[in-house]
């Protein structure tokens, strides 16, 4: 094993701070994080194991408040400067969806388990007051959501919740 990602889980839906944790080893035990879309990126460095080959956990919070991201999904990586020429190695990617370009003032969500007869207008009417709002819950659920005019009975879907 060289590196791995725990947290964040493939599509989870997170805010800012960014929590990343997992277990890595790194040159001098340092891993180098980032989370970005493409268009903007946030980067930093963490120490991790004592620098010889030895795993350790690590727990970082990437700020991306400042960050101008364009689009919802983020890749959160972790990775390692090689020794000999500076170039990205043991890289590990997560794909994860931001919160606060869905919903102004994002800190979390609620589930809503589908029934017979929900709609994403109705599901957006109940949670948000109006359900022209439904592509807010497309857009936080796009591993189950390919079709917003199909949903099925028992999909548990996440419902971004902000100020």
């Amino acid at each position: 094993m060289t590196n791995r990602i725990d947290q964040p889980h493939k599509l989870d839906l997170v805010g800012n701070p960014v929590r990343i944790s997992g277990i890595g080893t790194g040159h001098e035990a340092t891993l180098q994080y980032r989370v970005g879309d493409g268009h903007d990126e946030v980067t930093g460095h963490f120490s991790v194991g004592g620098g010889a080959g030895e795993h350790g956990q690590f727990q970082v919070q990437a700020d991306v408040g400042r960050a101008a991201f364009k689009l919802d999904r983020l890749l959160v990586q972790v990775f390692e400067k090689s020794p000999k020429d500076g170039s990205e190695i043991n890289l590990v990617s997560v794909p994860v969806i931001y919160g606060p370009r869905i919903v102004k003032g994002y800190y979390g969500y609620r589930e809503h388990k589908v029934v017979k007869g929900d709609t994403l207008s109705s599901i957006s009417k109940a949670f948000y007051g109006d359900a022209s709002l439904f592509n807010r819950i497309v857009r936080a659920n796009p591993d189950q959501i390919s079709d917003p005019d199909k949903i099925m009975p028992g999909q548990v879907l996440r419902i971004p919740i902000g100020s």
